[in-house]
């Protein structure tokens, strides 16, 4: 591709990227009738088209819950319950709070976003699964090696995570999570959280991009057979290299310096804070199954922090658009109020 090809394709990119693309809360949501439903599954060059704006929020979790013990998939009467107490719930969540008369205590907790600025899935996903994970067979993550538990128990790490849980003075803004600091939100592998769960995919012949927007996390995977970056350079997406198997993107992703997302994973069995391990590698499949369909698998393998790797499925639903900016920076007063609380900590601490 030459040079002004390139930047024909970057400026096409990063236009569409910052037009704006809206959060949208509906796993399921239909496309609208004006879409052309004859539209051809591969692009004018042929390669399989994955392009399009993809919601991946289910209330199916990582690990599968301890009632459910060897049972892999949920029956038909269990996932219709499910969802009709998900259903209840939010509904429940999103009925009129009562009004305030009195004013809080001073100190007292003041709360935080109410359910309507959350995306409230209710959808488990379409496989009935009990969990996400799907090898190993239990549906749990595997155990922790010695050094992944040494690794996330040691003192350093169990002070940041004080820090970030306000049980401690944060020395500085590194001490800080990614997303507090708008560095990086989601890792690798992506899985859903309390809202923003949206992928815009664009596509050309020698990259596909995938735009999360959430602090504007822009992966760029390459098709050309380049080399996996040095071991020295680590990003928070990491080197990603794709290919293609027929009609699958497989993506091979190393260097990566990134935290396990931990609201996924239980506390005595996974890190609850802290970055994985250097080692560690990321094997994902993507393949369109319809129009309205993303299948999304992938394989995680870090020996210094699990005992054997660990897989897992969840399948992306197409969405309508647009996609808005997440502007983390724009009037974001939060670090500098963390950090000026930690002082006051220290003050007290010191009188």
């Amino acid at each position: 591709m030459n040079r002004q090809t390139i930047t024909a394709w970057r400026t096409s990119l990063f236009s569409v990227a910052f037009l704006g693309l809206t959060s949208l809360p509906a796993l399921a949501q239909a496309q609208d009738a004006t879409v052309d439903q004859a539209e051809t599954a591969y692009t004018a060059w042929g390669d399989p088209d994955l392009q399009g704006l993809w919601n991946n929020n289910t209330i199916t979790p990582l690990e599968r819950p301890s009632e459910f013990a060897n049972q892999e998939f949920l029956s038909a009467e269990e996932f219709s319950t499910l969802e009709d107490q998900a259903i209840a719930r939010v509904t429940q969540q999103n009925a009129p709070s009562p009004v305030r008369t009195e004013p809080l205590p001073a100190g007292g907790n003041v709360g935080a976003y109410n359910s309507y600025w959350t995306e409230q899935s209710t959808r488990l996903v379409p496989t009935g699964r009990t969990s996400l994970i799907t090898d190993p067979s239990n549906g749990r993550l595997p155990d922790l090696t010695p050094e992944g538990l040494s690794r996330i128990t040691s003192t350093e790490n169990l002070r940041i995570a004080a820090a970030r849980d306000g049980r401690l003075p944060a020395r500085g803004p590194e001490d800080m999570g990614l997303s507090e600091r708008c560095l990086w939100y989601r890792g690798i592998p992506t899985f859903p959280t309390g809202y923003n769960n949206n992928y815009l995919i664009v596509q050309n012949p020698d990259f596909i991009v995938i735009l999360q927007e959430h602090i504007h996390d822009l992966r760029v995977i390459t098709l050309d057979e380049r080399p996996h970056l040095p071991p020295n350079i680590r990003q928070f997406a990491g080197s990603s290299r794709g290919r293609w198997e027929g009609d699958t993107l497989v993506v091979e992703t190393s260097n990566l310096k990134m935290p396990f997302i931990r609201r996924w994973a239980r506390p005595e069995n996974s890190l609850s804070r802290g970055d994985l391990s250097e080692d560690v590698r990321i094997l994902e499949r993507f393949r369109r199954t319809d129009q309205d369909t993303l299948d999304y698998q992938f394989t995680v393998t870090d020996l210094t922090t699990w005992t054997t790797p660990w897989s897992g499925a969840l399948p992306w639903a197409r969405v309508d658009g647009p996609m808005f900016e997440f502007a983390c920076h724009e009037g974001n007063y939060g670090m500098a109020n963390m950090l000026a609380g930690s002082r006051a900590d220290e003050r007290a601490a010191r009188e």
